[in-house]
């Protein structure tokens, strides 16, 4: 268990690398777009840092992060007038709650998926 949860910060890891296609969000985007994407990427710059202090050795917490997330990226959904923004940070939050269960009990594969794919996903609609 302790392997699954060290890959999943891994994951995260990857995710903080990938999400330079987030730095530059919303440019071309009107409306709130800048500031969703914005405060997106800062929804899992603060997911990071808080599952760095999580015990590897105890999954609950991990997951109650996961769902935390979750409803971040679903707040962020609901502010988001773009159209093509708003469906993409549906579907992240969709996925990130799917993966929660599981990471919860110390099955980080789904939580894995989805920290890998989600700067590209994100990053292609705040481009």
């Amino acid at each position: 268990m302790r392997n699954a949860a060290l890959r999943a910060l891994a994951g995260g890891a990857l995710l903080l690398a990938g999400a330079g296609p987030l730095v530059g969000c919303g440019v071309l985007g009107g409306g709130n777009t800048a500031a969703v994407c914005d405060d997106t990427k800062k929804a899992f710059q603060q997911y990071m840092s808080q599952v760095r202090s999580l015990p590897a050795n105890q999954p609950a917490p991990w997951g109650q992060a996961v769902q935390q997330l979750a409803g971040k990226v679903d707040g962020l959904a609901a502010k988001a007038e773009d159209a093509a923004l708003k469906k993409t940070l549906k579907e992240e939050a969709k996925r990130l709650r799917e993966a929660a269960g599981p990471a919860g009990t110390g099955d980080m594969a789904a939580l894995d998926d989805v920290m890998k794919n989600t700067p590209a996903r994100v990053g292609a609609v705040c481009d």
